[in-house]
């Protein structure tokens, strides 16, 4: 059992990558605590769409969400200026929910483990043998830093070197609005994007995301789009205006001593990706099996690798929104194929053997040359 002043991992963090390394964690055994100064339910700005390999990384966690939960959509549409093509997912579908609502499932499944969960209690050190509280110190064998972008545990540990990094602005509204489509749209302008989740019968979310603050604000931004601003158009809003800073960073080591860090805090790709949470999952079933081998080098590697594929979607995305000769073209070139777009997409979930993505390369250039 947990006591008050010792347990074999304390994690530092208390939102969905902090959760899911809790449960990973207590899945092997181990006893755990969490500690966050805020209290559940925690909400973050985001798309909230949860993609199928997402929903597949939370099941092997023990966390099963259905349709019912929040709104099914069966893939991905890319919007611009008249211009549209969409594929659905390779298998399964995507559920778009709330962020609270995600939240409040894995609290209830960490205290069903056995996890510790200690709410507005923030840590202020760490050391090798544990953590600082406000009541006091606790003894870990491992400590792992699941506190964000801005990760104190990061600074702590002497882990702040990045190798690239990357930032951008994010607005997100809810409406009170029928979704109109079966699939999660990204709608394209010159210096904006906008991603929509259908999140449940009455109710879509929708996110800017922009190179600059100015180009972040609604208003900017749907005036570049007028078909999403013609959809939205009198609808209600249904939540408050809330801003992120989404960031595309990876760093040299995520791992030091007996500190690890998970989600955000180790990195992450730019949000329009759709991958920060099935990285955060991943990272977390990872982190646990090299714990229970004593073995953080092997986390690195996995790490590594499990950042490899979606860093590369995230700057073919991030390219093709700073560039609008090279957009125009690609979006060309996949509005004539749409199956080409259905490829790209099965690339991006991790579900094409190494042959088709040559193959999917090769054509989607061709394609691109004669666009």
């Amino acid at each position: 059992m947990i006591t008050a002043d010792k347990t074999d991992v304390f994690i530092v963090g208390g939102g969905p990558a902090g959760l899911a390394a809790a449960i990973a964690a207590r899945k092997t055994g181990f006893t755990v605590a969490l500690a966050d100064g805020a209290e559940p339910p925690i909400d973050k700005p985001c798309g909230e769409g949860l993609m199928p390999e997402t929903q597949a990384a939370l099941r092997e966690l023990g966390v099963t969400l259905d349709g019912s939960d929040g709104h099914e959509f069966r893939g991905i549409q890319f919007i611009q200026k008249g211009k549209r093509f969409a594929a659905d997912f390779p298998a399964g579908k995507g559920i778009g929910l709330r962020r609270p609502l995600l939240h409040t499932v894995l609290v209830a499944h960490a205290e069903e483990c056995g996890v510790q969960l200690l709410w507005k209690a923030p840590v202020s050190a760490i050391a090798p043998e544990g953590v600082q509280l406000g009541s006091g110190f606790v003894q870990a064998r491992w400590i792992v830093g699941a506190d964000g972008g801005g990760s104190r545990v990061r600074r702590w540990s002497g882990l702040e070197a990045t190798a690239r990094r990357t930032q951008r602005f994010a607005t997100r509204r809810h409406y009170r609005i029928k979704p109109w489509s079966g699939y999660a749209e990204v709608h394209w302008g010159n210096q904006s994007q906008a991603y929509v989740t259908p999140i449940g019968r009455e109710e879509v979310c929708v996110v800017v995301m922009a190179e600059s603050l100015v180009d972040a604000d609604f208003a900017r931004a749907l005036e570049e789009l007028p078909e999403l601003r013609d959809r939205l158009c009198g609808a209600e809003l249904a939540s408050r205006e809330r801003g992120a800073i989404t960031v595309m960073q990876k760093l040299k080591r995520v791992t030091c001593g007996n500190v690890a860090l998970v989600g955000d805090a180790s990195g992450g790709v730019d949000a329009i990706t759709g991958e920060g949470l099935r990285l955060a999952f991943r990272q977390s079933l990872a982190l646990a099996e090299a714990m229970e081998r004593d073995d953080l080098q092997g986390y690195e590697h996995a790490h590594r690798e499990l950042a490899r594929r979606p860093m590369r979607m995230g700057n073919l995305l991030l390219l093709l929104g700073r560039n609008e000769r090279l957009r125009q073209r690609s979006f060309a070139a996949l509005t004539s194929n749409p199956q080409l777009f259905g490829d790209l997409l099965a690339v991006h979930m991790g579900r094409a053997s190494g042959a088709q993505i040559v193959g999917t390369g090769i054509e989607l250039g061709w394609q691109f040359l004669n666009a």
